[in-house]
């Protein structure tokens, strides 16, 4: 049996603030295998969000391990984080991110641009990327000249540019109206089809219902693991 993607063991975070201390994720135990599509729900303030920076690479734990792809990264240096998220993590976020004045396609090769790949190559994949999202006749275009739903392919596109193992997406469609979330979760289908392993962090049970899991949390910890609603 292969190892999994993601596996935690006691995984907490606490942060000071002023001269207390907030405990903000306490002895998360998850395992998320390859391929898996996975929703993460909660209040505001249940840990959600933290739980996503620390299985993104974004933030190092308090406590606990973390082994990301059959490696410990819970005490990597932050130089090894940054690497392995520029190679093996993509992102996607609910304002898109997107530099204003750069077109669809160079937005979406900025991430080759840490991976030191010639411009010919960067177009290349940046133009798949495009395509894979349905937006290869969207190259050209600034972001104004873009809808919502298309600036979240593009930004969906420049997540999965380099070819990662996992996307993680945090209410990847809190900004746009019902109709076009459903578009953009069918597109996440579409890619955990293709083999990438999602984790959505969303509020919304409609966006949950496309995933095949949900891990619900509340009060720093991780109360529910479920099929979804």
């Amino acid at each position: 049996m292969s190892a999994p993607l993601i596996e935690t063991r006691g995984l907490g975070r606490d942060y000071q603030v002023g001269g207390h201390l907030v405990r903000a994720l306490a002895g998360l135990d998850v395992r998320i295998e390859r391929g898996e599509f996975v929703a993460v729900m909660g209040p505001s303030g249940s840990g959600k969000s933290t739980c996503m920076h620390l299985l993104g690479c974004l933030d190092t734990p308090t406590a606990g391990s973390y082994r990301f792809d059959d490696s410990d990264v819970s005490r990597l240096r932050r130089d090894a984080l940054a690497d392995t998220r520029n190679r093996k993590i993509g992102f996607v976020f609910q304002s898109f991110n997107l530099l204003a004045r750069a077109t669809a396609r160079h937005n979406v090769e900025l991430p080759l641009m840490y991976a030191a790949l010639g411009r010919a190559e960067r177009r290349a994949k940046a133009s798949a990327a495009l395509a894979a999202v349905g937006l290869d006749d969207r190259a050209h275009h600034m972001p104004t000249q873009l809808s919502g739903g298309q600036m979240q392919r593009v930004g969906i596109a420049r997540a999965i540019v380099n070819d990662p193992l996992l996307l993680l997406a945090d209410e990847p469609t809190g900004a746009l109206d019902s109709r076009t979330g459903a578009g953009i979760m069918a597109l996440f289908q579409d890619l955990n089809v293709r083999g990438i392993t999602i984790v959505v962090v969303t509020h919304e049970a409609g966006v949950a219902r496309f995933a095949r899991r949900v891990l619900r949390f509340r009060d720093g910890r991780l109360v529910a693991d479920e099929p979804p609603p």
